[in-house]
């Protein structure tokens, strides 16, 4: 029997709850959210029934979780911190051509890791604006050449030698097909040359994905179709039509939920780096320096 889940849950009454966690008790977290204690009292409650489960034990001392409130406490925390993350990288979206650090990213990087680096860097420069573009591999290094950004983002294999280049993270591409599809079958992985001539969904020319897999290939690719977004090419492979190599980062959330299939790969390396880079010569400015080593984990 499908259960009906509750679609007016407050963004604010979780954040709520978190302080509470946090602060040991309701007046202290409606000081900290800046409202009245009556106010925080009642957003606490209205939460309550919503989720059909008490999260307080209001016959402790100060604002005692249940068990299920700690529990909830946890997911509301995971949902409050990723609605800081969507806003943060909506508003560097939305900077056009005002920021103190102008910044580009390949589509991967872009999508999965520029909002957390971004919310990072919000900590430390509250008042520093950020510009982000997305555009793939082969563009971001066109502006950054073009100086009309300060750092670039980018998944494929080689740099420019006038640009230097430092390692952000590590990603590895899947061939990912849809479930049912024959080549989840198979009992033996799929080796280079066969995966070579499969006619596959692909990111378009200049795209970090592809060139990655071309490099690994040793050759150019002749894909089947020819797509601008991840999300475009999880489409079309979860529709059957074609197998896809992508980012593991793009489809970890479809592969948990088995909308996509992993097929096991031999015979060629994978993995790739993901890089920073910026012009040769060039001294960022503090705000840019903070940005900086936030990608780079120092900080």
């Amino acid at each position: 029997m499908p259960t009906t889940l509750p679609t007016d849950l407050s963004l604010d009454a979780l954040r709520l709850l978190v302080l509470v966690a946090d602060h040991g008790s309701i007046s202290a977290a409606a000081r900290a959210e800046q409202i009245s204690q009556p106010s925080a009292s009642n957003r606490i409650k209205q939460l309550e029934r919503r989720l059909g489960l008490e999260l307080l034990d209001r016959r402790s001392r100060g604002a005692e979780l249940t068990e299920h409130g700690r529990m909830v406490t946890g997911w509301a925390r995971a949902v409050v911190e990723a609605a800081g993350v969507l806003v943060t990288g909506a508003r560097a979206l939305a900077a056009e051509n005002e920021g103190d650090v102008a910044i580009a990213a390949s589509q991967t990087v872009a999508e999965y890791l520029v909002p957390i680096w971004l919310a990072r860097f919000r900590a430390l420069d509250p008042d520093a604006r950020v510009r982000l573009r997305v555009a793939n591999s082969r563009d971001v290094i066109a502006a950054l050449r073009g100086r009309e950004i300060d750092l670039g983002f980018v998944e494929g294999p080689t740099v420019p030698t006038d640009l230097v280049r430092r390692r952000v993270g590590a990603d590895r591409l899947l061939l990912v097909v849809a479930p049912g599809h024959p080549l989840t079958r198979r009992r033996r992985p799929v080796g280079a040359e066969e995966l070579a001539q499969l006619r596959l969904a692909s990111r378009e020319a200049g795209s970090g994905t592809r060139d990655a897999l071309g490099w690994a290939l040793g050759r150019e690719l002749e894909p089947g179709v020819e797509l601008d977004s991840n999300a475009a090419v999880k489409v079309v492979v979860a529709s059957g039509a074609y197998p896809a190599v992508i980012s593991e980062l793009a489809v970890a959330a479809e592969l948990r939920d088995g909308r996509l299939v992993s097929v096991p790969v031999t015979g060629v390396d994978l993995t790739r780096t993901l890089h920073v880079i910026w012009r040769r010569g060039w001294r960022p400015p503090a705000a840019i320096d903070d940005f900086l080593a936030v990608a780079l984990g120092r900080r």
